[in-house]
């Protein structure tokens, strides 16, 4: 038997292993370092989309603010006998009770959780809705005590954009303007306010900001028209899951929608019109400025990933700011 005819000698044979086992550690390296990398990218890839999605709607909210909101702001049930005015947002928030009106941008810096350390803010933003033509017509009447008004045949009130339970109705004629909330439906042009509603705007008995200082003789309301008004609020919620704080976006009274989860702040800021110094980047406006002269909102919202990075075995976070002008408080028509 030639030498070369021999098997492999027991230090070839450890060689060739050790090397063999070198090769597949580095590839299984090399795989699980992909795996990790691929995981790292889908992670933070939600993480900006949640950003993306949650700043695209809260600025066409924002966009869209001020729109058929009266100069000067809406009025609110006020004075005697007058009970708070709930405010869409996280718990039981009311809107102060020194006021008798409500501005189209109406700050909440502050008012949300507690998310590491960092107090997060609200915002409350008010606009006609785009969807029911309602102040098209003037109304067909108003009830002699503002329980319920009728709306012009030629509106359609039904179907899917049509008047619901809930929905918050501005009124306005010659005399001013007040608000009121539906409080149900029949099928019919005639929509109820009964008192009593979950917001506390149906308040006709107190002594100012109601419907009934609408009237020009008593159970009379000159012509008048009706505008059905959106109501939108913005916080982060960290009651539903405290583990994965979320952005909701609620109108009204009605149902919560998280609308980004992972959202854990929101920082807003107001630039100001005051004809003088003009301030910016105020949380709150005092006195002698006040909500009314908001002509920008500077907005922050920050996120984390919902999952852990597999390598830090930490949360990831990224974060997104812009401005919004608004526009439909920034121009008013000088010859209306």
């Amino acid at each position: 038997m030639h030498k070369r005819d021999h098997g492999f000698t027991l230090a070839e044979t450890l060689i060739a292993m050790a090397l063999t086992l070198v090769v597949i550690g580095a590839a299984v390296n090399a795989f699980g370092s992909s795996m990790r990398l691929a995981d790292t990218a889908r992670i933070v890839s939600e993480m900006n989309q949640s950003l993306q999605a949650a700043m695209s709607l809260v600025v066409r909210d924002m966009i869209q603010t001020g729109t058929s909101v009266p100069r000067g702001g809406i009025s609110i049930p006020s004075g005697l006998g007058a009970l708070p005015v709930q405010r869409p947002g996280p718990g039981v928030l009311v809107f102060p009770a020194a006021w008798d009106v409500l501005p189209a941008v109406i700050p909440g810096g502050g008012l949300g959780p507690v998310i590491l350390g960092v107090p997060t803010d609200v915002i409350t933003l008010i606009y006609a809705d785009p969807t029911l033509a309602l102040n098209q017509f003037p109304l067909a009447g108003i009830a002699a005590d503002g329980s319920n008004m009728t709306v012009n045949v030629g509106t359609v009130v039904t179907g899917p954009d049509g008047i619901r339970t809930g929905d918050i109705i501005l009124f306005n004629n010659a005399l001013g303007n007040a608000i009121q909330m539906v409080t149900g439906t029949n099928g019919t042009q005639t929509i109820p306010f009964a008192a009593g509603d979950p917001m506390g705007l149906n308040q006709r008995a107190v002594a100012g900001g109601s419907i009934m200082d609408l009237q020009s003789a008593p159970g009379v309301f000159p012509p008048t028209t009706a505008t059905r008004m959106t109501m939108v609020s913005y916080y982060i919620d960290l009651t539903t899951d405290p583990a994965l704080p979320r952005l909701v976006r609620q109108v009204g009274l009605g149902p919560r929608l998280a609308i980004a989860m992972g959202l854990e702040n929101i920082q807003i800021t107001f630039d100001l019109i005051d004809g003088a110094l003009n301030p910016a980047n105020i949380e709150t406006p005092v006195a002698p400025n006040s909500p009314h002269q908001i002509r920008k909102i500077n907005l922050f919202v920050s996120a984390r990933t919902l999952d852990r990075n597999g390598n830090s075995k930490e949360f990831m976070r990224n974060s997104m700011a812009t401005q919004v002008g608004l526009r439909s408080l920034s121009y008013t028509d000088r010859y209306r």
